[in-house]
């Protein structure tokens, strides 16, 4: 059992204090979900902020990277329907436009008229953008090597193809 002041190395984490907990309260649950899925929700939670901090020394939100992103990954020409971008940062339609809207005012994306359809519109990344997306790529990759960096490339490897697995079983519709 570990303290109230917080585990210590040696004792484990903030997720085996909460199992610890659940143990004591509730013996029959198989607590092996919560050491799971709690560790994956804090280490989300905790890459989410380092990633934050990394891109604001572009002047650029986490969600702002992604649409720079998602433009980057198209290829050349860097362009994107609107509704192609909110399906691929599974965003409503609102939420992207207020993405775009302050991503144009920076000058680093734009948007005009598609010239196959009159009634939709494409957004394109601009030169400007692309330096800056280039390099808040860089700066992300690092700061995801040095939190893999606790890991061997193998466990790495392993780590990913788990999650991977995970990820398509929790995909898989259920009746």
């Amino acid at each position: 059992m570990t303290s109230d002041s917080g585990p210590s190395a040696a004792q484990g984490d903030p997720v085996d204090v909460i199992v610890d907990q659940w143990v004591a309260v509730r013996p029959d649950l198989d607590t092996r979900t919560i050491e799971v899925f709690g560790r994956l929700h804090r280490l989300a939670r905790t890459m989410d902020d380092r990633m934050e901090k990394a891109f604001t020394r572009f002047g650029i939100s986490r969600g702002e990277f992604d649409v720079l992103a998602a433009l980057r990954r198209a290829g050349e020409s860097y362009t994107l329907s609107p509704r192609r971008l909110s399906a691929a940062l599974m965003l409503t339609t609102g939420g992207m436009t207020g993405r775009l809207d302050k991503l144009e005012r920076a000058g680093l994306l734009r948007r005009s008229p598609d010239p196959h359809d009159r009634r939709a519109l494409q957004v394109t990344l601009t030169e400007p953008g692309l330096r800056i997306v280039d390099d808040a790529m860089g700066v992300a990759m690092a700061v995801q090597t040095a939190a893999l960096s606790a890991l061997t490339d193998e466990q790495a490897g392993q780590l990913a193809g788990l999650l991977r697995d995970l990820l398509a079983e929790a995909h898989t519709e259920r009746p």
